[in-house]
């Protein structure tokens, strides 16, 4: 069993029945968020870059928590010397933790954290990840790439978050583009109407998708889906 939870923007939680995992929690300054960051209790938390809207509150929560952030190196290396425990994992590895595997993606975007915005965070990325016996994709931030064709290829995916919004990264458009290539059992639409210049129509790009065999999923903020 599986349930994955939207929590608004692009954070997502996952559960098992045993470990709970949270994906980008920005929660503190999310309009869309209606949970606060001490009510997340998680093992592992997946951080796709060091953008304020994505890293968001993953340090807090591993304080609070002792929950393992799993980034890529430089952002690893960027909330360890905050205090904040870490796996550094780097585009393409992969690594079998208690929850099940994890592969980390490519992603077409940038990566900065800091009072500044600035302070340079490495790689940003997506993640493939399996646990409850299903595998899932979490795109984060970015554009659309023709190596998701191989991402589909190489892991049977039962669930695809895909940002939307565009302006920062995929809008509608592409993200029909990036559901094609990688041929999920379920797609997501995340990252869209947290503000003005992100907003998208979710039923618009489900009636892209409609005859493709892909089932639409447009959760609001704290909606689940079970699988």
């Amino acid at each position: 069993m599986l349930k994955l939870t939207f929590l608004g923007h692009s954070c997502v939680s996952a559960t098992d029945g045993k470990y709970k995992i949270v994906i980008d929690p920005f929660l503190t300054g999310n309009p869309q968020a209606t949970l606060t960051p001490e009510e997340i209790d998680v093992d592992y938390i997946l951080a796709t870059h060091g953008h304020s809207d994505h890293l968001g509150d993953s340090i807090a929560i591993s304080k609070r928590t002792g929950a393992t952030i799993i980034a890529p190196n430089e952002l690893a290396v960027w909330v360890t010397n905050k205090g904040a425990q870490a796996h550094n994992m780097h585009i393409g590895g992969a690594y079998s933790f208690e929850f099940g595997r994890v592969k980390l993606t490519i992603a077409h975007h940038g990566s900065a954290a800091g009072e500044s915005g600035l302070e340079y965070t490495g790689n940003p990325c997506g993640f493939v990840f399996s646990i409850g016996g299903k595998t899932v994709y979490h795109t984060g931030d970015t554009g659309l790439f023709l190596d998701m064709k191989l991402i589909g290829e190489l892991d049977n995916i039962d669930v695809m978050f895909v940002p939307i919004g565009d302006n920062f990264t995929m809008g509608i458009d592409d993200a029909v583009k990036a559901v094609e290539f990688v041929n999920p059992k379920v797609v997501v639409p995340i990252h869209y109407n947290t503000w003005d210049i992100i907003n998208a129509e979710p039923e618009d790009f489900k009636k892209r998708l409609d005859g493709s065999g892909v089932d639409v999923v447009i959760l609001k903020p704290n909606e689940s889906l079970e699988l």
